[in-house]
């Protein structure tokens, strides 16, 4: 609970709440257009969704869009080069909390490792539709970066597998880590035929059954 001074720092003298400043302001109607892109280019293509779609669905004009993002590979850039960086971010971060990297700890850090990418699958599944079909509608450049990035991800989880499996070779854990990354992956057209809740568990054992961790 807040107290008197911090309360009193998020309201104007009549007690109502202080309204956002400028920047406050262009920071939520810059997550409102990448919001409104995410469902408009999932739904239709990088390729059907105009410049004046995604401003119209923030309710604001085309040129107005332009205050935000130069254009609409921009839009896509934000969107596929971050959820990229959330991975693999996300993915150092758990193992770098893992304890010693003995077998039993590795079989542990892949099912956070499992439980992170699933969470992930379940909740964007419109990004898993876009890097699927328009990862080609990005600049160069940042095809390249998410191309990195990626391969670092997996480079991270391949090492965890090898750490968990002393046997295996980097190439066994490397393809098992793919593998794996297909079924959660699959998510955007499980989910039509199936509830969440399902869909979530069914993965999970999935993906350890794959990666041979009970």
């Amino acid at each position: 609970m807040g107290t008197t001074d911090e309360s009193a720092a998020q309201t104007g003298s009549t007690g109502l709440p202080k309204a956002p400043t400028r920047a406050e302001a262009k920071a939520a109607r810059r997550e409102q257009l990448l919001a409104v892109a995410k469902t408009l280019y999932a739904r239709h293509g990088f390729h059907g969704v105009r410049l004046d779609d995604l401003g119209k669905g923030a309710g604001i004009s085309a040129p107005a869009v332009y205050r935000h993002f130069s254009s609409k590979e921009a839009v896509l850039e934000e969107l596929l080069v971050g959820i990229s960086e959330y991975l693999q971010s996300g993915g150092e971060r758990i193992v770098a909390e893992a304890a010693a990297p003995d077998s039993a700890e590795a079989a542990e850090t892949l099912r956070r490792l499992i439980d992170f990418h699933v969470g992930f699958a379940m909740s964007e599944p419109e990004l898993i539709r876009i890097q699927d079909r328009d990862l080609a509608a990005l600049p160069e450049e940042s095809r390249r970066t998410v191309r990195r990035l990626q391969r670092a991800y997996v480079s991270r989880w391949a090492e965890v597998v090898r750490a968990a499996h002393p046997g295996w070779t980097l190439e066994t854990s490397t393809v098992r880590v793919h593998a794996v990354f297909g079924m959660m992956n699959s998510t955007p057209h499980q989910a039509r035929r199936s509830s969440a809740e399902v869909v979530g568990v069914e993965l999970r054992a999935a993906a350890a059954a794959a990666l041979e961790i009970s």
